[in-house]
This record gives C-alpha cells, structure tokens and sequence, in this order.
C-alpha cells in the first residue's frame, strides 16, 4: 500500500517496479487485511483514525469548512443579489453549527484526556473560549436566519454578515491556536526520530 501511495506522490521517481509494482502492492495489501478481524482491517485501512486518542482533530475541518464557505457565499450573494445563493448559504451555516456542535464536545473530552504542560494549558483554554464563542455565534445566526422567515434584508442583513465576519475571525483564530498546540508542542503528538537519511521533498 505504502509503495502504491509513494507512486501517487512520487511519480514512480523512487521505486523501479512502475505501476505494475504498485498494483501488487496494492492487491496484496488488500489480501492481508481481508484475512484480518473488524479491529485489524479498520486499522489497517484508516491508520490515523486507529491511532488518534480522540475525534476532536477530524471533526474540526467541518465547521471551518462550512462556516467559511456559508460566509463567502452569503456575502457575494448579497453583493450579486442571488437570493439562490444565499438560500445554500444558509444550509452552509446550518450543518456548519451541528458540527460545531460535535466538534466542541469533543474538545471538552480531548482536553481532559490529553496531556499537556503548563505552557499549553493557557492556549488550550483561550482555544476552548474561542471555540465556545465560535458555537454560540453560529447558533445565533442559524436561529435569526430561521427566525426571519426569509432571507434578511437591508440594515439588518448588513449586522447579520458583520457578526458572520466576525465568527469567522474568531474561527480563524481557534483554528490558528489549534495548530499552534499540535505543530509547535505536540500535543497529543507521538515523538518520530527522524533519521539521518530522511526523505526530503523539493520544489
């Protein structure tokens, strides 16, 4: 599996067998979990779903992806005037704030689950408030939209898309701080010795 991936990334550039290689490695790979049980074949398939302590890191890409694009495509539709676009907007802002939702639980549980420093501890709960905040926002833009009846309109669509700004400043913000636990502190980041004879990539 490993050398079918590297083919994908590498262009073949790093192994000599080509695509027939890569397709053996591919089939045998499937061989060997098919003789596995639910647990091994799971981890065999999605190894870093297998390995991470909680669910916060995978969720967290909805709500940036769907609170981001329902901003976006509000704003541009208010400024084209596409009452369409905007009406997918709103679906945007809605499933943005049901995984929000899920993806502050899990924060909760991450949070006292993961070990972490002193040094973190402070980041981890500016990221939670924001987090927080981030989720309440939604909820209240999800419950004017369907409050509203239809599409908001005039003085009061201008402070709806200036609070939308700002929940997606606040997310920005989360997500930076997120970033800044796992990429500089490596929270819940297992240590890798990097060998001497690393693989390196150039542009």
């Amino acid at each position: 599996m490993n050398n079918f991936i590297s083919f994908q990334i590498h262009g073949d550039a790093d192994h000599g067998g080509g695509i027939a290689e890569s397709v053996a490695s591919l089939l045998a790979f499937f061989e060997g979990t098919a003789t596995q049980g639910p647990g091994g074949f799971f981890s065999a398939i999605m190894p870093g779903l297998a390995s991470m302590e909680n669910i916060h890191p995978l969720l967290v890409h909805f709500p940036v992806a769907f609170l981001l694009a329902f901003f976006a495509l509000d704003f541009v539709g208010t400024l084209v005037k596409k009452p369409q676009w905007r009406g997918v907007a709103s679906w945007l802002l809605y499933l943005g704030t049901i995984a929000a939702v899920f993806t502050v639980t899990a924060g909760f549980m991450a949070a006292n689950t993961v070990a972490h420093g002193d040094n973190v501890h402070a980041i981890m709960e500016r990221h939670e408030h924001i987090g927080i905040l981030v989720l309440t926002l939604a909820a209240v833009l999800s419950l004017w939209r369907i409050r509203s009846g239809s599409l908001i309109q005039g003085a009061a669509n201008t402070l709806f898309l200036m609070l939308a700004a700002l929940l997606c400043a606040l997310l920005s913000l989360g997500a930076d701080l997120g970033g800044l636990m796992v990429y500089k502190y490596g929270v819940a980041v297992e240590a890798v010795i990097v060998p001497d004879n690393h693989h390196g990539h150039s542009i």
